[in-house]
């Protein structure tokens, strides 16, 4: 039985991200590759759609040089051939404060010959931007109607 697709992708990701090794992590990802990180793009500018292998290596690269990642742990994950779905926690450092930053991410990543050729990222941005900020941040409480 092969490797799934999503275990060298995470390994070479980490890799790229903490000791910036980028040459695993590009021979991973297609040409054509469609991505996109959910979250407040105004706060973390490197969250947003990309398209196309130099634009989601240059992302890689940005997350490089804000974070480090301390641990990760996969909550839930399901395998598909060539698709992978997963709820991570991941625990990383902000190395322009060296602050603590904990957040929940569901993924959603689809390969083709072992490349990545689409992720979706969904992030507790909530909970990201109070820890970034470092505060709480606090909004109307909402009321039921009718």
């Amino acid at each position: 039985m092969t490797e799934h697709s999503l275990w060298r992708f995470s390994r070479a990701l980490h890799r790229a991200i903490n000791d910036r090794h980028f040459a695993d992590i590009e021979a991973l990802i297609d040409e054509d590759v469609d991505w996109a990180l959910y979250g407040p793009i105004d706060m973390f500018p490197f969250f947003g759609a990309r398209h196309g292998k130099q634009a989601v290596l240059d992302v890689i690269r940005q997350l490089a040089d804000n974070f480090h990642v301390r641990r990760f742990d996969r909550e839930s994950i399901m395998l598909g051939i060539d698709s992978a779905a997963s709820m991570l926690r991941y625990s990383l450092t902000a190395l322009d404060s060296d602050k603590p930053l904990s957040l929940r991410v569901a993924q959603f990543a689809q390969f083709k010959a072992g490349r990545l050729v689409n992720m979706r990222v969904l992030i507790d941005t909530f909970d990201l931007v109070e820890q970034a900020l470092g505060r709480a941040i606090h909004l109307p409480k909402m009321t039921s109607v009718g």
